[in-house]
């Protein structure tokens, strides 16, 4: 893993400039012949990747750098992009841009050339259809230049061959690996994996963000096992491959932060059977040695996946990388199931961006947004007067209320969704080199977002705030309704001074059981939490059919959403932080691991077809030998009831602190934060703290 060290630090100078590709396409617009908006798309797409200049680092083994497109540009250059562009306006996130798993398996299996000729075809099927036709065209001339882009690259290392300052031998490798997929589909895993390097890395030089590598154990183990059976590659030197292209995901913090490519292992085959194999490990391996924020690796984890894999990812996780998130497939694959889509196709789903499910190839780009369903109780409780709100007569009334709340809620967002993705003149805004690589769009004659994949588009809601919503109704149901300690508007009048003058109040609604604790008193509110907005949000579509999902995920937005609300019934003071995705408020889980993944494993995760975040911290002394087992035996069990996800952070609380005070001490401090890592000498002081207040397991 020499090379993997060395690449590393070259890769620690900024380039000069800016990341600008733009430049580029606008030089494709204003040359282009096309007379179709698409074509003259494609054309924009086309110049980024043959105008820019190749960069190759000294220990490049797998070409392909965003470093191309770094460049030099005055104002008035700038100005003059911007207002072409202006021209040519693209889709965002909420309009299914990006955040995007493609279909990998058919370059592999094809390669550049074949899925030229699968255009070719359906131009010829299509050519009654003019837009189809200037789709189509639009498509083989990326692709045509992704050909292109390879060639320039194998080029740049032939030339670079004899000068001293780079190794020869691994530019003729790389170099040999770029001209061979010029003649057809990879032969090698190297070539596979150079493959699906460049496509990716054209992507994000296009400017799209969170792309993912999908299921890259699965498509690319033909070539991994045919390799390694005849002699050709060996587990070191593929973990060397992975770890060379991994690496270069984390280029991107030089335009200003992080990309959070997911990449997925593990799992099922489309007959169901235990899909982890050699190129597993190695993915995961090769994870490890980049131990970088970027490479965001999800292990799909099932009941009859080997001891020694879950025990593989327990070591990576206790090297304090955070990585990788462990899912639960057989409650992942029941959730997708409830959204219509075909077995086979949901045992093939991978994650995008964070941890979100989703079906590689088959459905346009993912969109979300948050939904916060404490503001709807603040609200209720902020709002109602209180001769109204101390006729509320039992705990069954208060719920009944707050889910009309909750349901107008619920209708006002979708309402605002479906405004914010609602695209005026979709013709005039499609994505011809993205819809290479999506089912049915080169046969369909079809953009990405207009019909061209198997399955409409998913939007997700994303939840959080569970901890606090439950441990404020059981609050709700214990101080007003079952003891009568106090009248609910008495209770509304503390929340709206903060507890200031009723600090004998905010102790007594503290005492009452939390969530995460095993307590069916807190506990039954989480299993209402999740049902109902499923329910709630079941019954919406996206503008093009397709279903919305409810995700029990935050990231950091526990932290403004709290700094902008209220105090609560819990206990929580106005201005703190709620509670983190779908885990327990921290400091309120006080039983211990066994009892906190009790209570987070029952809520029926099936109905969350897009993912939770359930983020725990162990002391790493957990990960050694004799204790790891009992860990992965405690994961077994909380799948096993039907917990949907689990992360990990394996960093001490004393390490931490230090990391705050001494920062400079600490810049390769990777920690898990959300649904992504990040290095934590980064990371503000809100979030930093946030991560520290997180409840420590000293043991299993």
């Amino acid at each position: 893993m020499d090379t993997v060290k060395k690449l590393r630090q070259e890769m620690e100078t900024r380039p000069g400039g800016m990341f600008f590709p733009n430049l580029y396409r606008c030089q494709g617009y204003k040359t282009s012949s096309g007379t179709a908006n698409v074509e003259k798309r494609s054309d924009g797409v086309a110049a980024v990747f043959l105008l820019s200049e190749p960069h190759i680092y000294k220990n490049d083994l797998i070409l392909g750098s965003m470093k191309d497109c770094f460049v030099e540009v005055s104002e008035e250059e700038l100005a003059a992009a911007n207002e072409t562009m202006a021209l040519f306006p693209e889709r965002s996130f909420i309009t299914n841009y990006d955040h995007f798993a493609p279909d990998y398996s058919t370059p592999i299996t094809l390669g550049i050339s074949g899925m030229i000729k699968k255009i070719e075809r359906s131009m010829d099927i299509h050519r009654d259809s003019a837009s189809s036709v200037a789709l189509l065209k639009g498509m083989k001339r990326t692709l045509e230049a992704l050909l292109g882009r390879l060639k320039k690259y194998a080029e740049k290392a032939r030339s670079l061959i004899g000068r001293g300052d780079y190794d020869d031998e691994k530019l003729a490798f790389a170099a040999e690996n770029c001209e061979a997929l010029l003649l057809g589909a990879p032969k090698t895993f190297a070539q596979g994996l150079q493959l699906v390097w460049m496509i990716h890395n054209c992507f994000v030089c296009e400017g799209r963000y969170a792309m993912a590598l999908g299921r890259i154990d699965q498509y690319l183990y033909p070539l991994y096992r045919q390799d390694v059976d005849a002699g050709n590659l060996t587990d070191s030197f593929c973990e060397e491959l992975l770890a060379n292209a991994f690496l270069k995901i984390c280029e991107c913090r030089f335009r200003g932060g992080d990309d959070v490519v997911n990449i997925c292992i593990g799992g099922v085959d489309g007959d169901g059977n235990n899909a982890v194999n050699g190129l597993s490990y190695c993915v995961l391996h090769a994870v490890r040695d980049v131990n970088l924020p970027g490479p965001n690796l999800s292990a799909r984890i099932t009941k009859d996946c080997p001891d020694e894999f879950l025990d593989e990812c327990l070591k990576v996780i206790g090297t304090g990388l955070g990585y990788p998130a462990l899912m639960n497939d057989e409650v992942n694959v029941a959730a997708l199931l409830r959204k219509g889509y075909d077995l086979k196709d949901v045992r093939n789903y991978c994650m995008v961006g964070c941890i979100e499910n989703f079906i590689p190839g088959m459905q346009p780009p993912w969109s979300d947004g948050r939904f916060d369903p404490i503001n709807y109780l603040e609200s209720l409780l902020r709002d109602t007067r209180a001769e109204a709100l101390d006729a509320i007569g039992s705990m069954n009334d208060f719920m009944e209320l707050y889910e009309e709340r909750l349901a107008k809620g619920a209708a006002d967002y979708m309402e605002c969704v479906k405004k914010a993705s609602f695209v005026k003149d979709p013709e005039n805004s499609m994505s011809p080199f993205l819809s290479c690589f999506c089912d049915f769009c080169i046969e369909r004659g079809l953009d990405v977002n207009m019909g061209g994949t198997k399955y409409p588009s998913a939007h997700g809601a994303a939840l959080m705030g569970i901890g606090t919503v439950s441990d404020s109704l059981a609050a709700i149901q214990r101080v007003v309704f079952d003891d009568k300690c106090v009248k609910l508007s008495e209770l509304a009048e503390a929340l709206k001074h903060n507890f200031q003058g009723y600090e004998d109040l905010r102790s007594v609604l503290l005492a009452v059981p939390k969530y995460g604790n095993n307590d069916d008193y807190a506990d039954k509110y989480a299993v209402w939490y999740t049902s109902t907005l499923s329910d709630m949000f079941d019954g919406y579509r996206t503008n093009d059919g397709g279903p919305v999902y409810t995700i029990m995920a935050s990231n950091i937005s526990n932290i403004p959403a709290g700094a902008a609300l209220g105090a609560t019934p819990d206990g929580r003071l106005a201005g703190k932080p709620l509670s983190d995705a779908a885990s327990p408020t921290y400091g309120c889980d006080t039983r211990g691991v066994t009892s906190t993944l009790l209570s987070t494993s029952k809520p029926d995760y099936t109905r969350c077809a897009c993912g939770t975040v359930v983020n725990q911290k162990f002391s790493p002394s957990v990960f050694k030998d004799g204790k790891r087992e009992k860990l992965a035996a405690l994961i077994r069990v909380y799948f096993s009831r039907g917990g949907q996800e689990i992360q990990i952070n394996s960093t001490s609380r004393k390490v931490l602190e230090d990391a705050r005070i001494h920062p400079e001490n600490y810049q390769s401090l990777v920690v898990r934060v959300s649904g992504f890592s990040a290095l934590y000498v980064t990371l503000s002081d809100e979030v930093q703290e946030d991560i520290l207040s997180r409840t420590q397991h000293e043991d299993v």
